[in-house]
């Protein structure tokens, strides 16, 4: 059994987390933009770390429910979700902006109404 508790934390700090994501991608309308303007550069970097941010409380939840909570969701790529943060964690300057850009564009909202679900089916957990 899992700390609930501890869980629905470290799901709402990955809602929350995701939700910036959308936010601060959200005037991003192509990938040069990230790449050829400071105020894109700023924007690729806040999401970056974002995305680590993501990454590593995914692990965490991992972690907390002995690999059982995110296999529920075969939805998501949970593995390259954990995987991009040791990218970009681990190799800051080789990252692909076109490689954010899709990410954000594609997969970042299906994995924030995921999360969210996540957390319905926790608080309605009986357990």
């Amino acid at each position: 059994m899992y700390n609930k508790e501890l869980l629905l934390h470290i799901l709402h700090q990955t809602e929350d987390a995701l939700s910036k994501i959308l936010a601060r991608f959200d005037p991003v309308d192509s990938v040069d933009y990230f790449t050829d303007t400071p105020e894109g550069m700023e924007k690729l970097d806040s999401i970056c770390l974002l995305l680590i941010a993501t990454g590593e409380s995914l692990k965490n939840i991992d972690k907390i429910t002995d690999r059982q909570l995110l296999s529920r969701y075969p939805e998501i790529d949970w593995k390259g979700a954990k995987g991009m943060r040791d990218i970009i964690s681990h190799h800051y300057f080789d990252i692909d902006a076109e490689e954010i850009y899709w990410v954000c564009r594609h997969k970042i909202e299906p994995m924030a109404d995921t999360i969210h679900r996540m957390i319905e089916d926790v608080y309605s957990d009986p357990e």
